[in-house]
C-alpha cells in the first residue's frame, strides 16, 4: 500500500505459537493492519500500534473500570455486617485486574519494585484507582473513620479488617450463640432464613471459627417450623447429608408446595362459603311448615285465619291452634290492652224468656 511505512515490531505472538521478529511484517500481520486501516480512523490506528509496539505504554485492565458498582454491588455497612462478602467480591475485582498485590501482598515476597519513573507514575496511579474501589463500597460511617490523608490502599484495607475482626474470641462467642438460635418463624420467607444462616457462618469462619457443612444443614433444619416436620425428617434420614446449598433448594421448593397448597385451600373454603351464603339454618324446615299451616297471607288474602274456617282450634294439618297470648289483640283492627279479665261480670239486663 502506497505510504504505509514499515513498522518494526518486537516479539509479537501470533495465532499458532508463530513470532515475527525483527526486520519484518509477517503476511498475517500485513492483512490485520490492512484491515485496521479500511476500519479505523488514524488517531485510532496509531494508538493501536503504540499499544502493540510498546509494552511501556500499554493500557493496564484496573484503568478501564469506569463504574465498580458493576463489580462490587454491595455496600459495606456497620449495622449490617457483610464484610466476608464483600472482601471476597473486592479480592475477586482486584485479581481479575491484576492489583490484587496492592492490598495483600504476595506471600513469597517477590513483590515487583517500580524503579523507573514511568513505573513508579503506574504504581501510584494504580494504588489511587483501588482505594477509590475501596472507599466507593463502603459507608459513610466506614469512610469517614477510615479515610486519612496521603493513605494507601493496602492501609485502608488492613483499617477494614480491624474493625470488623478485632476481638475474635469475643465475637466468636456472639455469633455462636446467634447461630443456634436461628429460627425459621423470625424470617419472612425460607430464603431469608437460609442466607441469615450463610452469613452468620461466614462470620465466624471469619474470626476463626468455622462452621462445617453438616452442622449448618442440622441447624437449618433445627430451626424449622413445625409446618416443616415431614422435610426435617427427610433431611434428617439422609445418610450422607445433603450439602447446604441443596437443602436451600430443597427448602425453598417445599415452601412453594405449601403456600400452593395452603391457596388451593382458601379459594375452595371461600366458594363453598359463597354457594351457602344467604341460607340460614333450619331454611328448608321453616319453609315447609310455612307452606303446610294454610295461615293468613298466604292464600293471597281469601281466608282470614288458619284452618278449615270452622272456628275449629285444629288447624287444618290435625295440631291444635296456637292461642293468642294475654295483651296482644288478635284482631289487627283493635288496639290491644295491657290486661284482660279471665271472668265477666253478670249482664244487669236479663234476657227475657
Amino acid at each position: 500500500m502506497k505510504g504505509l511505512r514499515k513498522v518494526e515490531f518486537e516479539e509479537v505472538p501470533v495465532a499458532g505459537d508463530n513470532t515475527v521478529g525483527k526486520g519484518g511484517v509477517d503476511e498475517v500481520i500485513s492483512r490485520e493492519i490492512t484491515l485496521l486501516l479500511l476500519h479505523f480512523p488514524s488517531s485510532i490506528l496509531f494508538l493501536l500500534l503504540t499499544v502493540m509496539t510498546d509494552n511501556k505504554s500499554s493500557f493496564h485492565p484496573a484503568l478501564a473500570v469506569s463504574n465498580i458498582r458493576n463489580h462490587i454491588s454491595i455496600t459495606l455497612e456497620l449495622e449490617n455486617v457483610q464484610y466476608s462478602t464483600w472482601a471476597k467480591l473486592f479480592k475477586i475485582t482486584t485479581s481479575s485486574h491484576k492489583v490484587l498485590h496492592h492490598i495483600i501482598p504476595p506471600d513469597n515476597g517477590n513483590e515487583k519494585v517500580p524503579v523507573t519513573e514511568d513505573e513508579k507514575e503506574l504504581w501510584l496511579t494504580l494504588d489511587a484507582t483501588v482505594l477509590s474501589w475501596l472507599y466507593a463500597t463502603i459507608s459513610n460511617d466506614l469512610l469517614h473513620t477510615i479515610i486519612e490523608l496521603d493513605a494507601k490502599a493496602i492501609d485502608a484495607w488492613n483499617r477494614l479488617r480491624d474493625i470488623f475482626q478485632d476481638n475474635k474470641h469475643s465475637r466468636a462467642v456472639t455469633l455462636e450463640a446467634e447461630f443456634s438460635n436461628t429460627k425459621m418463624e423470625n424470617f419472612s420467607n425460607a430464603s431469608a432464613y437460609c442466607q441469615r444462616l450463610k452469613s452468620l457462618a461466614d462470620q465466624l469462619k471469619n474470626v476463626g471459627a468455622p462452621v462445617s457443612e453438616s452442622c449448618l444443614v442440622i441447624q437449618l433444619v433445627s430451626g424449622l417450623t413445625s409446618a416443616y416436620r415431614g422435610f426435617g425428617t427427610l433431611i434428617r434420614q439422609s445418610d450422607p447429608l445433603p450439602q447446604f446449598y441443596q437443602a436451600r433448594s430443597m427448602l425453598t421448593l417445599e415452601e412453594a408446595i405449601l403456600a400452593k397448597e395452603a391457596a388451593t385451600g382458601s379459594e375452595s373454603a371461600m366458594l363453598h362459603h359463597q354457594q351457602h351464603r344467604g341460607k340460614p339454618s333450619g331454611y328448608r324446615k321453616n319453609s315447609g311448615k310455612k307452606s303446610g299451616a294454610g295461615g293468613r297471607g298466604f292464600d293471597g288474602g281469601k281466608s282470614g285465619r288458619a284452618g278449615d274456617g270452622s272456628g275449629s282450634p285444629q288447624q287444618s294439618g290435625g295440631s291444635p291452634q296456637q292461642q293468642p297470648q294475654w295483651g296482644s289483640s288478635p284482631w289487627p283492627n283493635y288496639p290491644s290492652w295491657g290486661w284482660m279479665p279471665q271472668w265477666a261480670p253478670p249482664c244487669p239486663y236479663p234476657n227475657q224468656g
